[in-house]
């Protein structure tokens, strides 16, 4: 795990009425409790993405800026290495600039595609000036029906955990595509300080990153 992810706990957002007596990441799949664990999640996912989308542009610009660095520090040199990256969405670090400068270092950088709901993503090959087309919930994804396997996933959050849990919105879209690539990349997740939780009740679906990069 990167220093990043190395912070003091923040208090639970709206903990669910039984919660507290779940010990930090515990097995919560049994069935009394994944109920509760999902409305706590999406009432913590609205809570956090209202507040990212609070940020004001200039800030969310330096702050990518200052994110970006970090994973050049992380990754080193990406020449020959497929990333997949993320088009910013509802407030996400924008990392296009950073993208643009890894095509220019000799990766391979691809974007995630939604084929269908409860499937894994594909990620396409996508450089700066590439069509592009929308795809589920308006995104732009590439036109090209080429796919890559990534050796790096940079996945944006809206939460995450000092384990490395993940918080997205609530597809799975990010760990169904990881348990089925033929070998694990290395996986970073983006967001911002202010998005970390005690704990997010990992599910044993949930896989958690190698790494978490943040500015605030």
């Amino acid at each position: 795990m990167s220093d990043e992810a190395d912070k003091s706990s923040k208090p639970y957002a709206s903990p669910p009425c039984f919660m507290h007596e779940l010990a930090d990441g515990a097995d919560t799949s049994h069935e009394e409790a994944w109920p509760e664990v999902r409305r706590w999640r999406r009432a913590t996912r609205d809570r956090l993405i209202a507040e990212r989308l609070a940020v004001p542009v200039a800030e969310r610009i330096r702050l990518a800026d200052i994110i970006a660095r970090k994973l050049d520090t992380l990754i080193g040199d990406p020449s020959g290495r497929v990333v997949g990256l993320y088009w910013p969405f509802r407030g996400e670090p924008d990392l296009r600039p950073w993208l643009a400068t890894l095509h220019d270092r000799g990766a391979t950088t691809a974007l995630p595609v939604v084929i269908q709901k409860a499937a894994p993503l594909v990620f396409r090959p996508y450089c700066p000036g590439d069509r592009l087309e929308r795809g589920v919930w308006n995104i732009p994804v590439p036109v090209v029906d080429e796919e890559n396997i990534p050796d790096i996933i940079v996945s944006p959050l809206v939460g995450f955990d000092a384990s490395g849990h993940r918080l997205g919105y609530g597809g799975g879209f990010y760990d169904r595509t990881i348990a089925t690539l033929p070998k694990r990349p290395l996986l970073i997740g983006i967001g911002y300080d202010f998005a970390e939780l005690s704990t997010i009740y990992p599910q044993p679906h949930d896989i958690p990153m190698d790494h978490i990069v943040t500015a605030g």
